[in-house]
């Protein structure tokens, strides 16, 4: 199963880790091979420059070569880059570049570190959307302080502004405000561990963190979720689950490329001010990421995991 590749947020859209060599500078052919491997993975698109991709520590030059080489490597329709900035003039020039590099949607944060109010909010959608390209919302008020409530994100969609939002706020009983206010605003699972939840409320796709260490088992479990068949789906998010809660902690980059390190490809250090995991944290991480791989191979390959997790 594909996306649709006119809505390149649809499916499983991967917020795609950052490979780094050990100076702390990218290794931009294994980015490429990743966001390869993604979709043969099972995956439907990459998420460039997001916060997992730690753009916040990206020169300009850098932000710039990272869409190109994710567009390189799985072509535009796949592809659609984080545009966060301080202000909408920044980011509206982040969409335009992703509109020539050949991108088919942007995703957008609220203004960054500055506590905009509804006023500020709906303009500075309205400044990105007149770059041309479909606009994702991101709602993340943990991070920018900024809540995309339903009745904004309604104001929004109503404006012609968005056309989605990935949900990060962890309240799954958004859904359905969105859905009641903006019935047609595709909601995406922002959040790693409330993607069943919000599956079952209407999802219809999922930028995601984990599948960068585990792509078969996310995307199985993403599929399973939005058709509805709890029976394949419940077993692997409870194995997943100890894991993808780390998608929603202050060291989720950290996490994330542990476990691609322990899968087997490379998620490498993260630049300052990230550091590296707490003894007790990579303890944690390690635990959970080889109980999920353990577990889920044998529920997604042999399908013998099953009746266990079952009982």
């Amino acid at each position: 199963m594909t996306t649709d590749r006119d809505r390149p947020w649809h499916g499983v859209t991967v917020a795609t880790a950052l490979p780094l060599t050990d100076d702390l500078s990218i290794d931009l052919d294994g980015y490429a091979a990743h966001c390869r491997g993604l979709l043969d993975g099972g995956c439907d698109g990459v998420v460039p420059n997001g916060s997992l991709g730690e753009y916040q520590t990206l020169t300009p030059q850098e932000r710039a070569r990272v869409v190109e080489t994710a567009v390189a490597a799985v072509g535009g329709d796949r592809v659609m880059p984080g545009v966060a900035a301080y202000g909408a003039t920044e980011a509206r020039r982040w969409a335009e570049q992703a509109r020539e590099a050949g991108c088919g949607a942007v995703m957008l944060l609220p203004p960054t570190v500055y506590r905009a109010d509804e006023r500020a909010v709906v303009e500075h959608y309205r400044e990105v959307a007149a770059a041309g390209l479909p606009v994702v919302a991101y709602n993340n008020p943990h991070d920018t302080r900024v809540d995309l409530t339903p009745d904004l994100l309604a104001r929004l969609y109503g404006e012609g502004l968005i056309v989605a939002v990935k949900e990060f706020s962890g309240d799954v009983r958004r859904a359905y405000g969105i859905a009641e206010l903006a019935p047609g605003l595709d909601l995406l699972a922002g959040a790693d561990d409330v993607l069943l939840e919000l599956a079952v409320a209407g999802a219809v796709g999922w930028v995601a963190g984990f599948p960068n260490a585990l792509p078969g088992p996310c995307a199985a479990l993403y599929r399973a979720a939005v058709a509805g068949d709890l029976v394949t789906a419940l077993p692997l998010y409870r194995a997943l689950h100890p894991l993808l809660r780390w998608d929603s902690a202050t060291v989720f980059v950290q996490a994330v490329k542990l476990s691609m390190d322990l899968a087997g490809l490379r998620g490498g250090p993260c630049r300052p001010p990230r550091l590296p995991l707490s003894p007790e944290q990579e303890t944690a991480v390690r635990e959970a990421t080889l109980r999920a791989l353990t577990v889920t191979g044998a529920l997604t390959v042999t399908g013998e995991g099953t009746e266990k997790e079952g009982r």
